[in-house]
C-alpha cells in the first residue's frame, strides 16, 4: 500500500516538473494537439468556436479562456475521457450526438479515468451532460447543464449520470430541462451537495445505490424532487423541495436511511406552475410518499402547504417519525392500513398545525394524542365516490361515533406526544413564494 502511495506521489511530482502550457487556437487540429501533448500538460484554449470529438487518453488539463466553445456538431461525444487525472474547466460544450443507445454525452468518462475533474463548464443542447461510467473519485463541480426543452422528456439524457461510481463529489451544479438532473445507479459512497435542479422529471434519482450522502440540494418545478429507490443507508439532510409536482421526496424500497432537516413545500398534483411537461392524471401532491420502506429515521423535517403531507403504503412500517412539522397540508397523513404506528420517540412527537389539544402543564407537549386519520378517511380513500356523502348526516354520525366509542376506531398513525410549537425555525422560501 505504501509502495503504491509513493509511486503515485513520485509520478505527480514528475508530471508537475515536466508540465508545459500549450495554447490552442480555433484553427488547430484538436485531436493532434492532444496527441502531441505530454502527460501533465495544460492545453489552454483561446476564445472561439471549435468542432470537437476529442479522445483524451493521458492526464491533461484542458482549460478554456472565456468564450471557448467546443461543438460536437450532433455527433458522438464531445470529449471522451479514457485516462486518469484529466481536468476540464471553463468551456461551453454544446451539440453532442443524440443517440440514447450509444449514450452520447458532452463529456463521457470511461472507467479507466479515475479522478476526473469537470469544473465550471456550461453545457447546452447535449443528450447527456456528463456520463461517469465506473470512473471513481470524480469531481463534477460548478457546472451549468441544460438541454433542449423542445425534445420529449423521455428522449433526453440526464444532466449528470453516474453508473457504478464510488467516491464522487457532485456539487454546486445547476441543471434544468434534461430528463433527470442527477441519476445515480449502482453507485456507493458518493456525495451530492448544494446542487440546484429544476424543470426536470426527477431532480435526483437513486437506483440501487447505498451509503451516499445527499445534502444542501434544492429542487423546484420538477415532477419529483428526490426519487430514492431500491437503496439503503442514505443520508438525506438539509435539502429543499419547492413547487415540485406529485412528490417532493419519493421513497421506494428505502431502508436504514436518515431523512433529516429537509424542507418540502407547495407540492401539488398535476403540472407545477412554470413547468411545461404533462401532468399525471389523478395524482396527488405528496410532500413525502413512502412505499415499502422500513427502518428509516424521519426527523426534523418541514412538510408544508401540500396536498398531502406524508403518504405511507405497502408495508412502510418500523420507521422512526418524530420532531417533524406538518403545517398547512390539505391532508396531513394518508395511511391506509390497520397496524398501529406510533410517531414519537423518547416523549417527543411532531408538530401538527391542525392539532386542537391543549398543554395544561406548559411542557410544550400536547396533553392528548393526535390521530391524523379516522375510519371515515380510510373509507373515502378506498372508495373515492363516497366523497359525495362527505357532508351527509350518516357520515357525521359515523365520525361522532368513532370519536366517542373507541371500539369503532381502527388502528393507524398516532402521535402520543404532539408538539405545541414547530421544533425549529425553518428558512424562508428560496423562491420567495413565487411559483415561477
Amino acid at each position: 500500500m505504501l509502495q503504491g502511495f509513493f509511486g503515485a506521489l513520485i509520478l505527480g511530482l514528475t508530471l508537475s516538473v515536466q508540465a508545459a502550457q500549450i495554447r490552442v487556437t480555433p484553427d488547430a487540429s484538436l485531436q493532434l494537439e492532444v496527441e502531441r501533448a505530454k502527460a501533465g500538460d495544460t492545453l489552454l484554449f483561446s476564445p472561439g468556436h471549435y468542432l470537437a470529438n476529442l479522445v483524451v487518453d493521458k492526464p491533461l488539463y484542458l482549460k478554456a479562456e472565456s468564450g471557448a466553445i467546443l461543438d460536437g456538431a450532433g455527433k458522438g461525444n464531445i470529449i471522451f475521457v479514457r485516462a486518469a487525472d484529466v481536468r476540464i474547466e471553463g468551456f461551453v460544450l454544446q451539440n453532442s450526438g443524440m443517440d440514447l443507445t450509444r449514450m452520447n454525452a458532452a463529456v463521457f468518462v470511461d472507467r479507466a479515468a479515475a479522478r476526473v475533474r469537470i469544473i465550471n463548464n456550461e453545457f447546452r443542447n447535449n443528450l447527456f451532460g456528463v456520463w461517469l461510467d465506473a470512473a471513481h473519485d470524480a469531481k463534477v463541480i460548478g457546472n451549468r447543464i441544460s438541454a433542449d426543452e423542445r425534445v420529449r422528456s423521455q428522449d433526453r439524457g440526464n444532466g449528470i449520470h453516474l453508473y457504478y461510481v464510488k467516491g464522487a463529489e457532485i456539487a454546486e451544479n445547476e441543471i434544468w430541462h434534461t430528463r433527470d438532473g442527477i441519476y445515480i445507479d449502482t453507485s456507493d459512497n458518493n456525495v451530492l451537495r448544494d446542487n440546484e435542479l429544476h424543470h426536470l422529471r426527477y431532480g435526483i434519482h437513486y437506483m440501487y445505490s447505498h451509503h451516499n450522502r445527499i445534502t444542501g440540494n434544492y429542487t423546484h418545478h420538477t415532477r419529483t424532487g428526490y426519487a430514492l429507490m431500491q437503496s439503503n443507508s442514505l443520508t438525506v439532510v438539509n435539502n429543499r423541495s419547492e413547487y415540485d409536482q406529485n412528490y417532493g421526496i419519493l421513497m421506494n424500497y428505502i431502508t436504514y436511511s436518515e431523512i433529516r432537516d429537509n424542507v418540502v413545500k407547495h407540492v401539488r398534483r398535476g403540472v407545477s406552475p412554470g413547468y411545461s411537461g404533462s401532468g399525471i392524471a389523478g395524482a396527488e401532491g405528496k410532500a413525502v410518499f413512502i412505499y415499502n420502506s422500513l427502518f428509516n429515521t424521519i426527523s426534523g423535517n418541514l412538510f408544508a402547504d401540500s396536498d398531502i403531507g406524508i403518504h405511507l403504503t405497502a408495508g412502510s412500517e418500523n420507521n422512526k417519525v418524530y420532531g417533524n412539522a406538518f403545517i398547512g397540508n390539505q391532508v396531513q397523513v394518508k395511511y391506509v392500513a390497520n397496524r398501529k404506528q406510533e410517531w414519537s420517540l423518547g416523549g417527543k412527537g411532531n408538530y401538527w398545525s391542525n392539532y386542537l389539544g391543549w398543554d395544561r402543564n406548559g411542557d410544550g407537549i400536547g396533553d392528548r394524542p393526535f390521530e391524523p386519520n379516522d375510519a371515515v378517511d380510510k373509507l373515502l380513500w378506498k372508495y373515492p365516490l363516497a366523497k359525495l356523502l362527505m357532508n351527509s348526516p350518516s357520515v357525521q354520525i359515523l365520525r361522532w361515533s368513532q370519536s366517542q366509542f373507541p371500539v369503532f376506531k381502527s388502528s393507524g398513525v398516532q402521535d402520543s406526544f404532539p408538539l405545541m410549537q414547530p421544533p425549529r425555525d425553518y428558512p424562508l422560501n428560496k423562491t420567495e413564494g413565487s411559483p415561477s
